[in-house]
This record gives C-alpha cells, structure tokens and sequence, in this order.
C-alpha cells in the first residue's frame, strides 16, 4: 500500500488547487459574513468538471477513482479556503448522486445522473429530522403508496443544499413495525405537489453552504422513483455513501488544515515581539509541530479509507475513526492556529477566525463524536 501520489495525481492536484485559488478564494470572506451561496462559483467548478469526477463517462462523469476524487476534495479545501463550498459539494457528490448512481434503475441513472454529473442540477439528503439526528433509523417521515405514488409527510432538518437543491434523495418509513428495516430511499424533485423548502437555517461556520429544513405534505412521488428495493433504503443508502462522505468532505478539512498550518509558519515568521519573530519561541514551535502531526496522521486515515473503497473494502471502523479523528483534531488544530495569531486570530482581519468557527461542525454533523465512538466501541467489543 502506497499513498504516494502518481506524477498525473500531482499534476492533478495542482490544476484543482490553482482553480480554486483563481476562482474560490477570491470572495469568501464576504460570501461568509453574508451566509451567501454563489452560483456563479459553483457552475465554475461544474465547468471544470468537480461535479461529475467519480460518474460514469455514460452519464456525464469523468470515471475518476474515489482517492482521486478524495484528492480534488483536498485541493479544493487548501485552495479555496471556502469550507462551505466543500460542504456543499461534497453533499452534491457524496450523499446525493452517489445513491442514484450506486442504487438506481437505468431509467433513473438516464434521468438523473447527467444533469447532476454536470452541475446543472445540484442535490442533497434528506435524512436528518427534528427528532431524529443522531439515531438517525428513528426518523417519522411516512411514505404512503397509493394508485402509482408514494405519498410522503414529514418534515426533514440540517439539510446541506436545501434551499438550492432541485432533487433529493430522501428517507422515509415504509413499514413502521420493521424499524430501521422498513425506511425507504425516494428521489424527489422540488417540483413535485406537496415539496417546499422550510425554513433555512442560519449556521456559525460553512456559511456560503445553505441549510434548511423540506417539508413534505401529501407530497407526490411517482412509485418509479422509488430507489432501491422498498424498506431496503436506510442500510443500503448508508452503506452506499459512509466512505464516500468520510473522504471526500473529511479531505476538504485536510486541505485546509494545511493551509493555515502555511498561514500560522508565515506569520510566525513575521510577527515580532520581545525583539524577533514569535517563531524563535518553543511555546510556537510546539504548536506548529502538533498541526503538522496532525494534518499528516489524518491525510493518511483519510487516504486509507478512500483506498478501501476503491477495492471493495467495506470498513466501518476505519470509516469512523476518520470522521472521529479528522474531526476532533480538525477543531484542535483551528484552535492552535487561533492561539498563534493572538488577539488578532480573533478578528475577521484573518481566516483563522472562520477556520475555527468551520471546524466545529466536523463533530457534530454527520454523527457525532460521541456517536463515532459508540461505533467504534460496540465494534470492537462485537457488538
């Protein structure tokens, strides 16, 4: 196993980071204080092709590899500074087309896949529910069949994309006495009778990522868009997209962890105090030498588990204790980069105050630390 990177995966590397720093970075302070998403940026990246890199060529995509696409996750992350454009593309990507891709019929593939392949359309999941985040197979939402149609009620929360979204791939029971086994997978349009965007939710970082809620009251869905086989929809849309939203999200955070460990070396090359650069002092070395270990330790458990999913390997340990470690170092490294800027790191006149605010969100969305953990103990006891 080697996780060096081929000359073409560099070259690769490279031209996504470029991008992102001549057509992402630019604005994103301002598209954070303004809770602001761009299309503009976003039909960029679809142009450049961000949108389709694990699809099929069929359907519009590119055929690249999960560890490549988990590589584009990175650059874009180290060049575009804009967490919230990560967020929203790797919900677009890894939670939303992945399943059509992965669990669809060939009708919907042909209806679907190219307009999300290209950025035309943009889409999410729909999962989470007011009472029913991190026991997520607790959801309520219904779905009803009914002469040709599943009519589903119910409401879903924390959605990435919501208020942006054209489809969604969306949860609902089934067949109330199976539990966890009668929810069933839909894809929805946002056109279709009874489907609105609720209210949207205002966060404290990845805010040029939009969040809200989707109701769905007697809403209509044709029984062909049905995904999957019914009440097969909670494990098979799980086990469909848990390592590839540990790769390519957690490899947006890797990305730009590494771009502030670069912001925290040059300015504590600059910043003077006492008489030289604050860098001459261990208290800095220290801490730039635990967010050097700790961008390099979470690059190589991101990469592991992309690396997996190219073979076929289900691993759900691994899968959690990337979004475990990834997580939490994340939030511990932002804070360091915080410490070392002094009263400046907090004040928007430097990115590491949005870097810390952006890393909060990686222990709490999409299941918990306290959930990864229960993962990994129950896992390791057999349970």
């Amino acid at each position: 196993m080697d996780f060096g990177l081929t000359e073409e995966q560099k070259l690769f590397k490279q031209q996504v980071v470029e991008f992102a720093e001549k057509e992402i970075l630019p604005g994103v302070a301002e598209r954070d204080e303004e809770s602001r998403f761009d299309r503009d940026v976003w039909d960029k990246a679809a142009r450049f092709g961000l949108m389709g890199l694990p699809f099929p060529e069929e359907y519009g995509g590119s055929d690249a590899s999960v560890f490549d696409t988990c590589i584009a996750g990175e650059a874009l992350g180290y060049g575009g500074s804009d967490m919230g454009f990560c967020l929203s593309w790797g919900a677009h990507v890894a939670i939303g087309t992945v399943p059509i891709w992965k669990l669809g019929t060939e009708d919907q593939k042909k209806k679907y896949l190219p307009k999300l392949t290209s950025g035309e359309w943009i889409t999410g999941l729909g999962l989470t529910e007011p009472e029913a985040g991190s026991d997520a197979a607790g959801i309520k939402m219904t779905a009803e069949k009914k002469d040709g149609y599943y009519v589903l009620n119910g409401t879903k929360t924390f959605i990435t994309n919501g208020p942006i979204g054209d489809v969604f791939v969306i949860l609902a029971v089934t067949d109330k006495e199976k539990g966890p086994g009668g929810i069933s997978g839909f894809i929805v349009e946002k056109d279709f009778p009874g489907f609105s965007v609720g209210k949207e939710i205002f966060k404290m970082g990845h805010r040029s990522s939009p969040t809200s809620e989707l109701i769905l009251e007697d809403c209509e869905v044709p029984a062909e868009n049905l995904l999957g086989e019914e009440n097969e929809g909670f494990m098979g849309v799980a086990l469909t997209t848990l390592e590839w939203e540990r790769s390519l999200l957690l490899a947006a955070g890797v990305g730009g962890m590494e771009r502030q460990l670069e912001e925290c070396v040059k300015y504590c090359k600059e910043r003077h105090q006492f008489g030289r650069p604050i860098g001459k002092f261990q208290a800095m070395q220290f801490k730039l030498a635990d967010m050097k270990m700790w961008l390099e330790t979470s690059r190589l458990i991101v990469y592991k588990v992309a690396w997996n999913k190219d073979q076929e390997i289900m691993d759900p340990m691994m899968a959690s204790l990337a979004k475990l470690y990834v997580s939490e170092v994340g939030l511990l490294a932002a804070d360091q980069a915080t410490q070392v800027f002094g009263g400046y790191g907090y004040t928007k006149d430097y990115p590491v105050e949005r870097a810390i605010r952006d890393a909060k969100l990686g222990t709490l969305g999409g299941g918990t630390s306290e959930i990864q953990r229960w993962i990994i103990g129950r896992l390791l006891l057999g349970n």
